[in-house]
């Protein structure tokens, strides 16, 4: 997997200054800069370089999200950073001079370079913009939105992606697959993690380590050790799932994948989103926050 500079996230610009909002009249330069409000028409509301800028409701949003994603689209910009292209000046009704942008051109630009260069596997940067039940959503570029479903995130079962991310941070994701018909990108997670043995490489036979219960069945319970790597422990009806708990280990078995684990005692509630020395940039898992 090769890490690919795709167009940035509107989280990760920096606000344009006043000159590169007049060189970017001929330039055609994707820029950014924080919404100040959205009005009862839905146009957004910037102050660009310390100018009065337009984006009109329907240069807000790429033609291929439906309406209702481009009210919503709208409506979640205030307060937020947002990319933007300059299309134009003209003067406002207190004689200033405001600035005519479009989101919608800077999406659209994205969106087309996305679909010539990008291929699943690629290693991309994105800003978690959404959390649902069923995964997360990032913006990979200008405000696209791409889906990371929960099974994609890790190994390691989880109940929500709150476990694993906050709103607004900033991850790596793989590109698993790009429909350019429907112009939809998923997402996965997993495969920064680490494999199997790299994880279990972490631990050693006789220590005793914290984890998560995941999830608990007639012959024992689940308890993740990292992001993509769980183990087997005793069955205890008084531990719930998602509780923090010590674990003794009892066995690593490389040849068959699998870790046997002695649950010793509840240590509490896990501090989400991440894990204490688990970054979402890279590597490394030993040891959880937690609220006991």
């Amino acid at each position: 997997m090769e890490e690919y500079k795709w167009p940035l996230p509107e989280g990760f610009r920096k606000p344009c200054t006043l000159r590169q909002l007049q060189d970017a009249l001929a330039s055609h330069e994707t820029l950014a800069s924080p919404v100040l409000r959205c009005d009862a028409q839905r146009n957004l509301h910037l102050r660009p370089g310390g100018c009065s800028g337009i984006i009109p409701q329907d240069q807000v949003a790429a033609p291929f999200l439906s309406g209702a994603q481009r009210d919503i689209a709208a409506l979640s910009c205030v307060g937020c950073s947002v990319c933007f292209q300059v299309t134009g000046q003209r003067i406002a009704a207190d004689g200033s001079t405001e600035f005519l942008l479009s989101r919608r051109l800077a999406q659209e630009e994205a969106m087309e370079h996305i679909l010539r260069h990008g291929t699943p596997g690629m290693v991309i940067r994105g800003q978690v913009t959404h959390l649902a039940p069923f995964g997360a959503f990032v913006d990979v570029g200008c405000g696209l939105v791409a889906l990371l479903p929960l099974a994609n995130i890790s190994v390691a079962r989880i109940r929500h992606p709150a476990e694993r991310f906050a709103l607004h941070q900033r991850i790596r994701a793989v590109v698993q697959s790009i429909d350019p018909q429907q112009k939809r990108i998923v997402l996965s997670h997993r495969e920064l993690l680490g494999t199997w043995l790299e994880n279990a490489a972490r631990f050693r036979v006789g220590e005793t380590v914290p984890g998560i219960v995941r999830s608990c069945k007639p012959y024992g319970c689940f308890v993740e050790l990292t992001p993509n790597l769980s183990g087997l422990a005793d069955s205890r009806e008084d531990i719930p799932e998602g509780r923090l708990v010590s674990v003794y280990i009892r066995s690593i078995q490389p040849q068959t994948g699998k870790i046997k684990l002695q649950m010793v005692q509840e240590l509490g509630q896990p501090d989400f989103p991440t894990p204490l020395h688990y970054q979402i940039t890279g590597g490394s898992v030993s040891g959880w926050r937690y609220r006991p």
